[in-house]
């Protein structure tokens, strides 16, 4: 392969990685409540057991 496609095939991967990379860096947890936890957990619960019951 001549010079310049690898030089395009380093640049290409080095925008995917350095995209990755800003996308873990920005993300961020949500500050959620105990009783915001609380019925997610509890909609998880009535889901699987309703995907249970399903099968």
């Amino acid at each position: 392969m001549p010079w310049y496609a690898w030089l395009i095939l380093v640049i290409a991967i080095g925008l995917i990685v350095g995209g990755l990379m800003v996308l873990r860096d920005t993300a961020k947890k949500l500050p959620l409540t105990e009783e915001q936890l609380k019925r997610i957990h509890e909609r998880n619960a009535e889901m699987d057991a309703k995907d249970a019951q399903d099968r």
